[in-house]
């Protein structure tokens, strides 16, 4: 095995992975982290819910779906003008994307017009864009790009094989055909998914092989750790086991080496000393500010103290340019003594 692109994984490979001790694991992680990206780089965006609550889907994890009794108050579409105040506040934080959700299964034609001045707005600010707002047909997906949208997300959130007991609302292969509306439309990908939902190491291997066997590996890797909010589903399952977590984001970053992988929900659970082995681990993307959508998230004014204690610092402007990313490789591969040795997988 190698650091090489690929999109043949098995899953006994990505299982053997797993099995790997802790260690050997992080190390193999880490070489593969620095071949590729500054080691000590983190790229930051933050998140704003532009439409809240009364979601038509079942996702058992989720706090705005109508199927649930949760605390989230239902809210309409945000104005523009409100938007792009809070895009602005994230810039002069230190963000260098700014993203937009909206609890939907769908954007209506109604909603396309506000959606595309959003994109242009944030667009202005000189902020990369991101935006999640359920499945998108191939004409919405021309549609926001030709509005300057930089990146679409949009989960898998676990394996083929576990996704019936997660939402029985939207098919997995509704979930790849809108990533492949948003790759046909010339735009990034933003897909990963949620750990910690009672899903077997398995499953987790099987959204991981899932998603760097698309055609091309999602620019970015968000990989959330379930946040229990009372009244949904999940509210009542174990906890995960924190180093289980960990090993997901290596075998992230060593299945898909030039993506950025992120860290997203559940930080605010999250110690310092585990963060700091996800960043060894290769995860260089974060979501700050003081909500991820409905859920808590470490305060702005944390993370920069944490990134100060860890000597880590904030990407100025998004990811890299492919030149830029280029430049990283060849300086890391040009600094090696001998060619990089992994662990053989069989």
């Amino acid at each position: 095995m190698s650091a090489t692109i690929r999109h043949d994984w098995q899953i006994q490979e990505i299982e053997a992975l797993f099995a790997l001790p802790f260690n050997d694991l992080l190390f193999q992680a880490q070489q593969v982290h620095r071949e590729n990206f500054d080691p000590n780089a983190v790229q930051v965006s933050t998140l704003l819910s532009i439409k809240t609550g009364a979601c038509p889907e079942d996702c058992k994890y989720c706090p705005q779906s109508a199927h649930y009794r949760t605390d989230v108050d239902k809210e309409r579409l945000m104005a523009v003008e409100k938007v792009l105040a809070e895009a602005k506040s994230a810039k002069e934080q230190g963000a260098s994307r700014f993203c937009m959700g909206a609890a939907w299964r769908n954007p209506k034609d109604r909603d396309m017009p506000y959606v595309v001045e959003m994109v242009k707005g944030v667009k202005e600010l000189g902020l990369e864009t991101c935006m999640t707002l359920g499945m998108l047909s191939p004409q919405q997906a021309q549609v926001l790009k030709q509005a300057g949208l930089d990146y679409y997300n949009h989960n898998l959130d676990t394996s083929p094989e576990f996704y019936g007991k997660i939402i029985t609302t939207r098919t997995y292969a509704d979930r790849l055909s809108t990533l492949q509306n948003v790759r046909d439309a010339g735009m990034k990908v933003c897909a990963g998914g949620i750990v910690g939902m009672g899903e077997s190491r398995r499953d987790r291997a099987g959204l991981l092989a899932q998603l760097a066997n698309l055609p091309q590996h999602p620019e970015s890797v968000p990989v959330n750790m379930l946040v229990k909010v009372e009244g949904t589903p999940f509210a009542k399952l174990d906890d995960m086991d924190p180093f289980e977590f960990v090993r997901t984001i290596a075998i992230a970053r060593i299945l898909m080496p030039q993506s950025f992988v992120r860290l997203s929900a559940g930080r605010e659970s999250m110690s310092d000393e585990l963060q700091a082995l996800c960043f060894m681990a290769g995860a260089n993307s974060i979501f700050y500010g003081e909500r991820l959508l409905t859920t808590a998230n470490p305060e702005t004014n944390h993370d920069l103290a944490l990134f100060e204690r860890l000597g880590l610092e904030p990407m100025p402007h998004g990811d890299y340019s492919d030149e830029v990313h280029q430049a990283v490789i060849s300086d890391a591969v040009a600094e090696q003594q001998e060619p990089v040795r992994y662990y053989e997988v069989r």
